[in-house]
């Protein structure tokens, strides 16, 4: 019976190295977050990358994220998603996610939400 390290594909009696540890973090998740919208728009995958967090929790961090930029002087600004297939633009949307289907075509090539941060006084 094969081992599970040849099932993987490396020689037998060999295990796998476990991935490295992330970098220890200096920042708060949201305040890597505005970090990274500070680099400019973004959308949550490109937000999971610079911030170093995962996907699915960038909408939630950045819901709380808005809430806290009004005393500094800021907003998040959201460029609604958009359907590839036939131009629908999701206005009025709450949600920071992704839609999963066009209400118009039912198309799943939806355009994802861009975020970025807005001067609101100087």
């Amino acid at each position: 019976m094969p081992d599970a390290a040849a099932a993987r594909g490396l020689p037998s009696g060999m295990a796998a190295k476990p991935p490295p540890p992330p970098p220890p973090r200096t920042l708060t998740v949201r305040q890597a977050l505005r970090e990274a919208l500070l680099e400019g728009p973004a959308t949550a995958r490109e937000l999971s990358v610079r911030a170093g967090v995962r996907e699915r929790e960038v909408a939630e961090h950045l819901s709380h994220l808005g809430l806290s930029l009004g005393p500094q002087g800021e907003h998040l600004a959201v460029e609604p998603a958009a359907c590839l297939a036939c131009g629908y633009v999701f206005h009025g949307r709450d949600r920071l996610t992704r839609p999963s289907a066009c209400p118009r075509c039912r198309s799943t090539r939806i355009d994802p939400p861009t975020f970025h941060l807005r001067r609101t006084r100087t």
